[in-house]
């Protein structure tokens, strides 16, 4: 992992990016770490708005406390629901 002053990254901001290519970038003020510029993968903006929307991941984590309290829900279940719901 990187690290870059703040102060250097406003004048290689582009090349700091393309570094986070290969690896995380972590912008730092004054020695302490406030930015990270990530790589991303097989990911559009749509996918990187929504890991870090509030609303959705408290949902996600809702989800994900439900299943492991309730359990998984087979494929036919799930469709069975939403049948129910469109009727």
């Amino acid at each position: 992992m990187k690290t870059l002053g703040i102060g250097d990254a406003i004048q290689t901001l582009g090349e700091a990016a393309r570094k986070a290519c290969d690896e995380p970038v972590v912008l730092t003020e004054d020695g302490r770490p406030m930015a990270v510029l990530l790589p991303i993968e097989n990911a559009d903006l749509e996918t990187v708005s929504r890991s870090s929307n509030p609303r959705f991941l408290t949902m996600i984590e809702r989800s994900r406390t439900r299943q492991r309290e309730q359990g998984d829900l087979s494929p036919d279940q799930v469709r069975r629901r939403l049948a129910a719901r469109h009727e």
